[in-house]
């Protein structure tokens, strides 16, 4: 049984954050019945978040040095040295932490370069999402739907399975319908997708 099964930014986010240990195990040894797709946004998207982050951890660095450096000027409390010691330990497990989803990322996303095809996103999917009426506050989830829903339909006779863990968007009840007219069933837990492919091979 041969499936295709369509991934988003979620996917790649949640195996970079250490989020979803399934979907980590499962990219590192796809099996040859699966053949993965990814909409080429979600490289730009997921390269943005993982940016944006970026942004927000080094402002939390700089927040923990003013409090490890107002600590240490304190020379009559018996907790400030505390403080010090335990800050000064926390930002090194902070930055250490910070590196193993930078390198789970890396790893994900050349895992998903090599095994995944790119679905390109087109001035013909744009103006498809434009004219359906889902997700109009985000943009940017309507776009991968579209990508998901146009490249379904180049392989219609095929089984075709979504998997994200962006239930709060993708779930709602217009892009499930959209999903199924489209021959595709959703799944948003790599464990039920896992056990939806397990007992499709039984």
């Amino acid at each position: 049984m041969a499936v295709i099964l369509y991934v988003e930014t979620n996917f790649l986010m949640s195996i970079a954050k250490g989020q979803d240990e399934l979907a980590e195990n499962f990219l590192q040894n796809t099996p040859i019945s699966v053949s993965l797709a990814i909409p080429s946004i979600c490289y730009v998207e997921s390269l943005a978040t993982l940016e944006q982050e970026d942004k927000y951890n080094e402002d939390f660095i700089r927040r923990l040095d003013i409090q490890v450096n107002e600590a240490a000027r304190d020379k009559t409390s018996q907790n400030a040295q505390l403080v010090v010691n335990y800050l000064k330990q926390a930002k090194i497990s902070f930055l250490e932490r910070t590196n193993d989803t930078e390198k789970r990322f890396d790893i994900a996303l050349n895992q998903l370069f090599i095994k995944a095809e790119e679905i390109p996103l087109t001035t013909e999917i744009i103006n498809e999402s434009l004219a359906i009426n889902i997700l109009e506050k985000h943009f940017m989830d309507k776009l991968i739907i579209e990508c998901i829903v146009y490249y379904a339909r180049l392989n219609q006779d095929e089984i075709k399975v979504f998997l994200s863990s962006n239930s709060k968007e993708f779930s709602r009840r217009e892009v499930i319908e959209i999903l199924r007219d489209s021959g595709i069933q959703y799944f948003n837990k790599t464990q039920n997708f896992l056990g939806w492919l397990q007992s499709q091979s039984n």
